[in-house]
């Protein structure tokens, strides 16, 4: 049996870009009210400890683009990394921890498996994707990660979701995340600002710092929603609303990147001069990245690197 809880930037993107200030549970969240706007702690627990990221890889993906998530995962635990670095960006979920005296989790990376031939055909429902997270680890502390490739389908991805996290509920609890490659199917909104959006104010899309948009816009999603895997990894964490469709320490900051971001505008990030990609954070092996604003618990407004 599986507990599945919010998505990410999908429907957050996509409705603030079409019709401004709107979240992913189609609430408005003027920038007047912000000061408002409280995360709620629900009693549960968080992850923490050191935990084990496996990658599960569905479909065709080339060895550097699985060398682009990996390398993302490995920059977790990454201090000599340039700053502002993705471990930078990580240390703001320490604020969550400081308000109920825990320690935020140390990832790193852990096996991954790679299924090619797409064993459960190239249509997925919800219970497929925890059967296929079920493939990782189920021992110790691990987050199982699914990654789908481009010809994939997912229910309700692209419709309503970029990815999602859940937990495997049985006789021991266990986290897990899915993401999709949107490239070939609804890049405009899972991939934005990679890509021009679908709806709302047009702009040119910015250039992808690993060169690939699906995949650039794979590692936005799943920073987000391992932000609220560790925060919110039961449904009884840190979130604002419904249990059903929450907003958590990511997606309360739907296309925010960077200073002075707006519906359209990700905000003044970073530009690599030789490649003239954008991104704001430094990875390993000399990887950037851009990765989404979190929501600070300690001043109600979201926080961004750059």
């Amino acid at each position: 049996m599986a507990s599945i809880f919010s998505s990410t930037l999908l429907f957050n993107i996509f409705l603030m870009l079409a019709l401004l200030h709107l979240s992913s549970a189609a609430r408005k969240i003027a920038d007047s009210d912000q000061q408002q706007f409280q995360f709620q702690y629900h009693k549960g627990p968080l992850l923490t400890g050191k935990f084990s990221i496996n990658l599960i890889w569905y479909g065709q993906f080339k060895p550097s683009q699985r060398a682009i998530v990996s390398d993302f995962i490995t920059s977790f635990s990454a201090a000599t990394a340039a700053k502002p670095s993705v471990a930078t960006w990580w240390k703001t979920t320490d604020k969550y921890y400081r308000l109920i005296k825990s320690n935020t989790p140390t990832f790193t990376l852990g096996t991954q498996i790679l299924d090619e031939n797409c064993s459960l055909g190239k249509s997925l429902t919800e219970k497929q994707i925890v059967q296929l997270a079920s493939k990782g680890a189920q021992k110790g502390n691990v987050v199982n990660v699914v990654l789908t490739s481009a010809d994939v389908a997912v229910e309700g991805f692209c419709s309503s979701r970029c990815g999602t996290h859940g937990s495997n509920v049985g006789a021991r609890k266990s986290a897990y995340v899915w993401v999709g490659n949107s490239e070939t199917q609804c890049p405009g909104q899972c991939a934005w600002p990679f890509h021009q959006p679908m709806y709302g104010p047009q702009s040119p899309p910015l250039v992808a710092p690993n060169n690939d948009v699906g995949l650039d816009g794979m590692v936005i999603n799943l920073a987000s929603l391992l932000a609220g895997t560790a925060t919110n990894p039961f449904g009884n964490g840190f979130f604002q609303g419904p249990k059903e469709a929450p907003l958590e320490a990511a997606s309360a900051c739907p296309g925010v990147y960077g200073k002075g971001a707006y519906p359209g505008f990700p905000g003044t990030l970073l530009v690599d001069p030789t490649s003239g990609a954008s991104y704001n954070a430094n990875g390993i092996n000399g990887r950037k990245y851009l990765l989404p604003a979190l929501f600070d618990p300690a001043t109600s407004a979201c926080s961004t690197l750059v």
